[in-house]
């Protein structure tokens, strides 16, 4: 199959438009689509609407090569890539709305011998009940002659267009012939090994790949909810255990967030809801941190008489502007909610919010009472412990600790 002639990315978010702007540097011809006009807008005049490292280079780069346009409605393409978010509904419960939607957008523009490839990262199943089903639904007469593949991202924010390339990628078809087009693919761009495998395989490896750094990062949070408790320094202690040739515990924090680790575990839980014992207690570990940090906060506030609080950082992890799922986010909207307490906040990498007037953090340490270190970015590594000389400090993060 050849594909250096089109390929359409449904979805410009932090996984899609990396990947799309990538794809075109590479000589690819490509389109990406988003249902937002001012995403569209912002990447056709080559600007960005997310942080990530290089990529406002890259997208200026490939867009001015003629090779990306951004759309609101997808084309024909021979290469179909959906990369759309698979949040929640209540309970936990997964939320492929917008899988199924992306796939019913492609229906129509489908040809023989195309290759679907869903990114998302999703429930096991939903490449063959969700996208196989509904180009089955919308496209009987052409559904055995369309390739269908799952291929989970696996990059990390901060990092992405470097992964997108070197990291190894799992691809599973529906069947054979799909699994080996994937594979040809990938590996037209990727120098990391093309693993071929199922669609359900591909799926599962995805999820137990944050599933078991959920896991261990609430051991982590675990000991240091227990060393606080004890007066031992955990950032001191994990130093010291990790020297066991055979321990390597994580690093602690305020909760987990973003898209993934915080989401994830929840798609195995729900699929196997009387076996996922570890993993659901691991989830219940971490989606607990928050409040453990906040009524830690609460019993140094009540020692003032108006307290003044600076929080810094509120993105989901060091150096991203990306607060999905942000723990610390969280925890800063729940100490403003008091109505005795004044809350300063700062966050580099966001310019400004609604919620929030954003200062510099050095602004907030100078005018707090109480600083609660919520994020490790570049910046808030500079401060040192002479910087927070009579303040109270709440270091979440192991910073100055």
């Amino acid at each position: 199959m050849a594909y250096d002639k089109s390929i359409c990315v449904v979805g410009l978010g932090y996984i899609g438009l990396p990947t799309a702007s990538l794809l075109a540097t590479k000589g690819f011809d490509v389109v990406g689509v988003d249902i937002d006009p001012e995403v569209v807008d912002t990447i056709n005049k080559g600007n960005i609407h997310i942080v990530e490292p290089d990529l406002d280079i890259l997208v200026k780069s490939a867009v001015n090569s003629g090779k990306l346009k951004a759309s609101m409605q997808p084309v024909e393409a021979d290469v179909f890539i959906i990369a759309v978010p698979t949040p929640f509904k209540d309970e936990k419960e997964p939320n492929l709305a917008y899988v199924e939607a992306a796939t019913k957008t492609i229906c129509p523009l489908l040809k023989k011998g195309d290759l679907v490839i869903l990114e998302s990262t999703v429930p096991v199943g939903t490449t063959d009940d969700v996208v196989l089903a509904t180009i089955a639904l919308n496209r009987d007469d052409l559904v055995d002659e369309v390739n269908i593949a799952h291929c989970p991202e696996r990059v990390l924010p901060g990092q992405i267009l470097r992964e997108l390339i070197e990291n190894d990628r799992v691809v599973g078809g529906v069947d054979e012939r799909s699994t080996d087009a994937a594979v040809e693919f990938y590996e037209s761009f990727v120098s990391g090994e093309v693993l071929a495998t199922s669609a359900k395989t591909a799926e599962m490896a995805k999820l137990t790949e944050n599933a078991y750094r959920d896991v261990n990062i609430a051991f982590a949070n675990e000991l240091s909810m227990i060393c606080d408790e004890q007066a031992i320094n955990v950032w001191e202690m994990i130093r010291l255990a990790n020297r066991h040739p055979r321990v390597n515990i994580l690093n602690p924090g305020p909760g987990v967030g973003g898209h993934c680790i915080a989401v994830d575990p929840w798609f195995i839980v729900s699929s196997a809801p009387e076996t996922a014992k570890l993993i659901r207690t691991a989830r219940s570990v971490n989606d607990a941190k928050p409040n453990w940090v906040i009524d830690r906060i609460s019993r140094y506030a009540d020692r003032f008489k108006d307290p003044v609080i600076g929080c810094l950082g509120l993105a989901f992890k060091a150096d991203v502007d990306d607060l999905r799922e942000s723990p610390a986010l969280d925890i800063v909207q729940a100490l403003n909610a008091n109505a005795e307490w004044q809350v300063l906040v700062s966050e580099p990498n966001v310019d400004q919010m609604k919620e929030f007037d954003l200062l510099p953090y050095d602004e907030v340490i100078e005018r707090s009472d109480i600083v609660v270190i919520l994020v490790d970015h570049k910046k808030f590594r500079k401060i040192k412990a002479s910087d927070l000389k009579e303040k109270v400090v709440i270091d979440t993060r192991g910073v100055v600790s």
